[in-house]
């Protein structure tokens, strides 16, 4: 009995001794929790005024949301890779980058690259957002717009020009030009954008396609002219455009045609500087708040305040509509880790959430988000500048944009 009792006393003593040894032990570091968004843009290819500002302000509103915790404690992990307008770099960025850990989306802003790479981010479940192909909106899927379709907006112009027509007090409808660049982008206007000019009764001349980078668009403007266009549409990023109206200046069309631009060009800190003279009164038809009125918004002084470099007259023109894209992209994965635990997080949970956010105010940068089950595009509004003393001025509110994705049939 005595031995038993010493050895019960020996074995308090043991855990006694070993209990603040083991309270001391030091504790595992807590994982941080976090997701992937993987960007595959172009950083230094012909269409880098559109994306770098886009990338910019992407990696601005992460920062500082994960300054501020996260969503929900989870982090986002900001993957930046450069296509340079390369398709094939863009297929491969992807294939490398796809199985990020905790990948929940992919922004890729080539056109042909989207098409080719569909497929695959459906089987992977994996949603993307790319700028404004028209063909996903009339399929709806996986891939999610940026901004108003391609093919609205030029509806939206041939509105626009077909009421400037009538205000000059001319008679019927005007004979409208289109001018783009020779790729899937420089025609995916037209893919609904035709069906809609025959639909108003515009005479919408054979359209004119140019390689991007083309340093003299002479001939293009002068088949334009020659073929009797009042109005002009110009596609393209910036400076594609300023360069046009460069051209168009030097042959004394900007006093004979009203030249009207696509979403991504004449910017006031790209195009309008280089060509103040030539760029002077055209007009610009965008998805997006522009100029002193962006420079304005709460969200856009906080954001450049914070992380920008140079004062805020350096933001370029695309900078919204990157704030934007990840204000829409917050708000689906805070409602998706609502809905599965953290560990569960992935593509799947974020692209259901992304279409229940229909209606969501855009903070004076866009019109109401139009994300939905059956719609992909992020708004269905455009807003008209003109170029006055190097300014993207407004001349227009938000206004609806006519559904020309519909017109299409042939997807």
């Amino acid at each position: 009995m005595r031995k038993a009792c010493f050895i019960f006393a020996a074995i308090l003593i043991s855990v006694a001794v070993a209990l603040p040894v083991v309270s001391c032990a030091p504790k595992a570091p807590t994982q941080e929790k976090f997701v992937t968004f993987l960007s595959i843009t172009d950083l230094t290819g012909p269409t880098a005024g559109l994306t770098f500002p886009l990338a910019e302000a992407t990696g601005f509103a992460f920062d500082n949301v994960n300054d501020k915790g996260g969503v929900k404690g989870v982090k986002i992990k900001h993957i930046v890779v450069d296509h340079r307008y390369d398709t094939a770099r863009a297929v491969s960025a992807y294939k490398r980058y796809r199985t990020e850990p905790k990948a929940f989306w992919v922004f890729i802003s080539i056109t042909a690259g989207v098409k080719a790479l569909a497929a695959q981010m459906e089987a992977d479940k994996l949603p993307c957002t790319t700028p404004a192909d028209g063909e996903f909106q009339a399929k709806p899927g996986w891939i999610f717009l940026a901004a108003t379709p391609y093919q609205d907006g030029f509806a939206a112009a041939l509105d626009w020009m077909g009421k400037d027509w009538k205000a000059k007090g001319k008679s019927g409808m005007p004979t409208i030009g289109y001018m783009s660049w020779d790729s899937q982008y420089g025609r995916e206007a037209l893919r609904g954008g035709q069906e809609y000019a025959a639909q108003i009764g515009v005479k919408l001349l054979k359209p004119e396609f140019f390689p991007p980078g083309a340093a003299d668009h002479t001939v293009w403007l002068s088949r334009i002219n020659d073929a009797g266009a009042d109005y002009c549409y110009l596609g393209g990023v910036d400076p594609t455009q300023s360069l046009i109206l460069r051209d168009a200046f030097k042959l004394g069309l900007t006093k004979k045609i009203q030249f009207v631009s696509e979403y991504w060009g004449l910017d006031e800190n790209v195009g309008l500087k280089l060509h103040p003279e030539a760029t002077e009164d055209a007009v610009i038809v965008s998805p997006f708040t522009r100029g002193d009125e962006a420079r304005k918004l709460p969200q856009i002084v906080e954001l450049w305040s914070k992380y920008g470099k140079g004062p805020i007259t350096d933001m370029k023109a695309l900078f919204p509509g990157g704030i934007l894209m990840v204000k829409y992209l917050i708000m689906a994965l805070e409602i998706a880790l609502d809905e599965v635990d953290y560990d569960k997080i992935s593509g799947e949970p974020a692209y259901k959430a992304m279409q229940t956010i229909t209606g969501t105010d855009a903070g004076g940068i866009g019109g109401p988000c139009a994300y939905s089950p059956t719609s992909r595009k992020a708004g269905a509004m455009v807003k008209f500048y003109r170029v006055q003393s190097g300014k993207n001025v407004p001349i227009s509110d938000f206004v609806p944009a006519p559904d020309a994705v519909s017109l299409h049939k042939s997807w």
